[in-house]
């Protein structure tokens, strides 16, 4: 266009835009035995403890080594634990290893305790409430009793 020698330059062809490529999922986070952490911890992926913290954790995947120990509430969607929690767990799947020793009430969907593992608390199994619509249809199928029906 302005080039000197007079021969008019090619526009630049528009990239082809190639679709994003799903996501990854990140790899765990790892926190080692020799690190003792104060506070809480938050994640949207995996934590694999070996550590110890006095803390909450809230996590998707949580899984607890043999040399961890937690002082704090637990709140993920898997929990697997081979090591100590004090502290209360709630979590649709529940797993305690042979090695596991939990003091604390745990709230679940699905409960799984190995031979071995040490438990002190309550086990209570997570109770999904009815859907509105659900609780309407079943009084909708509601028939009139025998009184209702000599009235008529």
């Amino acid at each position: 266009m302005f080039s000197k020698n007079g021969k008019a330059t090619s526009k630049p062809e528009p990239s082809k835009s190639q679709p994003p490529s799903p996501a990854k999922p990140a790899p765990p986070t790892l926190i080692s035995k020799d690190l003792r952490i104060v506070g809480d911890l938050r994640s949207d992926g995996e934590i694999q403890m070996d550590g110890a913290i006095e803390g909450d954790i809230r996590s998707t995947t949580l899984l607890i080594g043999e040399s961890a120990h937690i002082k704090g509430e637990i709140i993920a969607d898997s929990v697997i634990i081979h090591g100590t929690v004090n502290g209360h767990i709630k979590s649709r799947s529940v797993k305690l290893a042979r090695t596991a020793h939990v003091v604390g009430d745990i709230l679940h969907d699905d409960l799984a305790i190995e031979t071995g593992a040490f438990l002190e608390g309550h086990c209570k199994r997570i109770q999904e409430k009815a859907a509105p619509s659900q609780v309407s249809a079943a009084q909708a199928e509601v028939k009139p009793t025998a009184l209702q029906n000599a009235k008529a």
